[in-house]
């Protein structure tokens, strides 16, 4: 029974090769890419549950493949896989849209438990087939609906538009700059105040008496995650 499609990119042939045969043994079927351009056109012809992806590419490294997926609305998990071991590498990597980091040299075995723990994180939080979904927080496309719970939100056009980003981007960091490019789609003269106030709006909407979803990230930006 095979557990899922795995696609694994890197320009380095050997580590391709042997990342490649790990997932095989843990029962997944692998598709292979060794730059930015063939990753990108792999996620579309082939849908895979997650992507293994290097960040030193040639052309279009890995984190711009990442942002690129995501600026799509391809919500694929990703798990960076690289040689950069900077705090700094490892925040740009999250806030781009990555799922995990894991630096090289690594180990197959603890992979292979991080990628299955990613999938058994994005499996938990599924988009619904007509809207999405995270925790207790529905968002309906269909009928323009949001509920937490059994509570009806009431949105705004476009607090409707910044929840479903979020959504979309659930459990990553996104800064001002995605959110204005994303939901307000031009930019304001780079006052991203805009973004600071309707985040406020929305927070007292979704949170109103439960447990906080949306959070500042001081520096960074928002996501919407539950906290322990």
């Amino acid at each position: 029974m095979v557990d899922g499609t795995v696609l694994v990119v890197d320009d380095e042939e050997y580590i391709r090769d042997l990342v490649s045969s790990a997932m095989r043994i843990a029962g997944f079927e692998v598709r292979n890419a060794s730059d930015g351009q063939s990753a990108l056109t792999a996620v579309t012809e082939h849908h895979p549950d997650l992507v293994i992806l290097d960040v030193g590419l040639p052309g279009l490294d890995g984190f711009e493949v990442c942002r690129r997926l995501r600026d799509d609305g391809d919500g694929t998990p990703v798990i960076f896989l690289t040689a950069r071991d900077a705090a700094e590498d490892k925040v740009s990597g999250f806030t781009k849209g990555g799922d995990d980091y894991v630096t090289k040299p690594f180990s197959l075995e603890e992979l292979v438990a991080r990628v299955r723990a990613v999938l058994r994180r994005a499996a938990a939080t599924d988009p619904l087939t007509n809207g999405l979904r995270y925790d207790d927080l529905e968002l309906n496309e269909d009928t323009m609906r949001v509920t937490r719970g059994e509570r009806a939100i009431r949105l705004s056009p476009t607090e409707f538009k910044l929840l479903r980003y979020l959504l979309l981007n659930r459990e990553r960091v996104v800064s001002k700059s995605q959110i204005l490019d994303h939901v307000w789609q031009y930019d304001f003269d780079g006052n991203a105040s805009v973004v600071e106030n309707y985040v406020s709006y929305l927070r007292k909407k979704v949170d109103d008496g439960q447990s906080p979803l949306l959070h500042t990230v001081r520096g960074f930006g928002y996501v919407l995650r539950r906290e322990p």
